[in-house]
């Protein structure tokens, strides 16, 4: 295992996922109180935002994954 990418992409999805996922609740609430939807509504918004911010933060997952591979290749001797 290449603990060095490791480190580096563990990092950057922390950073990533925390802003992601925190757009995701801020424009569930924003839009359920800008047109006065209710909490219930607002809830739900939340989540579907937040469903996309995982699908987002899985294909940062693969991308990153691709360009830094965590898994050293085994080289025949």
């Amino acid at each position: 295992m290449n603990g060095r990418n490791a480190i580096t992409i563990v990092s950057m999805m922390v950073l990533v996922g925390t802003e992601v996922f925190a757009v995701a609740i801020a424009a569930g609430w924003a839009l359920a109180g800008l047109f006065d939807l209710g909490d219930r509504v607002g809830h739900v918004l939340m989540g579907v935002f937040s469903l996309f911010a995982v699908w987002i933060m899985l294909q940062l997952w693969r991308r990153a994954t691709s360009i830094e591979p965590i898994r050293t290749r085994a080289t025949p001797r």
